[in-house]
């Protein structure tokens, strides 16, 4: 049989997670900074910050499949995942610090473009480090349980990496001084962050892929090496990615990643200024979501013990959907304190606590389906397709930070949010229409994600089944072998 099965050894596990704390520095800056530093502090215009992550993703639906696809084919010494891994350490990390870096005498197209060209070579490179990455997890098992296990922990310590840098935004590098009580609002601090930022996400990088470089021989060979011909590319990548169940997922995932966009592109907007929280505050919120990963590292890998994952996941994202919403309902129904209570606080944390360590449990879940796409796509086309299919799921998240930084500058152009406005001078006719408009959005988005799960149609002995067929179609030599490939 093709892969591994069984346990995989916790240093392997820890490994893989770790790599993901660059994923998560680089996502909680883009999706909670980036849109508020290009807009409030260096005076881009909302729709324009918008309209130029949007674009940046248009330029990620090209990249992402190629690199996954170049990935799933590579032929090197070091396998087909570790050389990208390598590759993109230093350019992404260059790249992230020059992003928090522009230059002060930009005019609004000239900074319009700026953002372009930087946040596109951020996201080129950590798609290229991502993707192959993340694919290993059907490298290194076969097993419907240890897949979800091994997603639970690069799930993890992607939170963990993406809070602990939120945290020192919030507490040290943007922090309230005297001539910026509100931090945020600090052109200083950001340089700081890009500093800060840069040498974690390479460090995170290096450790993963040197970490993992010892499971080098275990993993899959590619197929044989064939002539270059682009038309025998795109048949084959259209072959693989019209795989029914790949296509649910990332259909879905889309879904997921528009609505997780908007939500956190506004985060710092609702917490600043409807809820009227200081930068501490906010970072205080921030500590309890430590703990909701670690709930979500519990219970991910046992909500699904002999259940199928498609079931558990609707199930805990239909929970997330009603409860994702409720405090600002009953804020609009005037249930909720006042802004400034000594309750508003815990009530904030301790509904953030639940609603991530059910987002992040989610997650994993829909992470594991796709990892079982490769081989329900193997037995038919004989490839494996590993890097190809997280490149879907990648990109949808990418989603998040192009469709949600776009969504949340236009609404705020819609509601006519006042521009440099402090906390305490924006009209509470606006945040009132704020929330109208992000809730029913943030919902519609979620429920047609949800409904998109239904048809999802592997299961825990269909799974089964596609490793039987795969091991016996490679027994017959009918499609690609598989066999060790040779370390350095």
């Amino acid at each position: 049989m093709s892969g591994k099965t069984g346990e995989v050894t916790l240093s392997t596990k820890l490994f893989y997670g770790f790599g993901s704390v660059a994923y998560g520095v680089k996502n909680n800056g883009f999706s909670y900074f980036l849109v508020f530093f290009y807009e409030r502090v260096m005076g881009l215009e909302g729709y324009l910050a918008g309209i130029a992550m949007l674009i940046v993703m248009c330029v990620d639906a090209v990249s992402d499949p190629i690199i996954g696809h170049v990935s799933d084919n590579l032929h090197s010494k070091w396998g087909r995942r570790h050389p990208f891994m390598y590759a993109a350490a230093f350019p992404v990390a260059i790249s992230y610090f020059f992003v928090w870096n522009p230059p002060h005498d930009l005019s609004q197209m000239q900074l319009f473009v700026y953002l372009i060209l930087l946040a596109a070579l951020v996201r080129t490179f950590i798609t290229m480090y991502e993707i192959p990455s993340t694919a290993l997890v059907s490298e290194f098992t076969d097993d419907y349980d240890q897949r979800t296990s091994m997603l639970a922990y690069r799930y993890f310590f992607g939170w963990w990496g993406g809070l602990a840098m939120h945290i020192t935004v919030l507490y040290v590098l943007l922090a309230a001084t005297p001539d910026y009580p509100f931090g945020l609002l600090n052109p200083e601090g950001y340089p700081h962050l890009g500093i800060v930022a840069a040498v974690i996400i390479f460090v995170a990088i290096m450790v993963s892929a040197i970490g993992t470089h010892k499971n080098i021989p275990d993993l899959h060979a590619p197929p044989e090496k064939k002539d270059f011909k682009l038309g025998d590319i795109f048949r084959d990548l259209l072959e693989t990615l019209s795989n029914r169940n790949f296509l649910v997922l990332f259909l879905s995932a889309i879904g997921f990643a528009m609505a997780g966009g908007i939500s956190s592109a506004l985060s710092l907007y609702f917490n600043t200024f409807y809820w009227g929280l200081t930068s501490f505050q906010i970072g205080t919120i921030a500590f309890v979501y430590f703990a909701s990963a670690a709930i979500a590292l519990y219970i991910a890998p046992r909500v699904t013990k002999g259940r199928d994952k498609k079931t558990v996941a609707i199930t805990i994202w239909l929970i997330a959907i009603g409860f994702m919403p409720l405090v600002i309902v009953l804020r609009l129904l005037g249930l909720m304190p006042e802004n400034g209570s000594s309750l508003l606080l815990p009530i904030l944390a301790a509904h953030g606590l639940v609603e991530i360590a059910i987002i992040i449990t989610a997650d994993i879940l829909i992470s594991s389906m796709v990892a079982d796409v490769v081989e329900d796509s193997q037995k038919t086309t004989g490839r494996r397709s590993e890097g190809l299919f997280f490149a879907g799921r990648t990109f949808a998240g990418k989603v998040v930070h192009g469709f949600g930084a776009l969504a949340a500058g236009t609404i705020l152009s819609v509601i006519h949010f006042p521009k440099g406005a402090k906390p305490d001078e924006v009209p509470q006719e606006v945040l009132t229409n704020l929330a109208l408009i992000y809730i029913p959005l943030l919902m519609f988005f979620y429920l047609i994600s949800v409904y998109s799960l239904k048809f999802y149609k592997i299961t825990r002995e269909s799974h089964a089944d596609n490793l039987a067929a795969v091991s016996a179609r490679a027994g017959s030599g009918d499609a690609e072998i598989i066999a060790p490939q040779p370390s350095d």
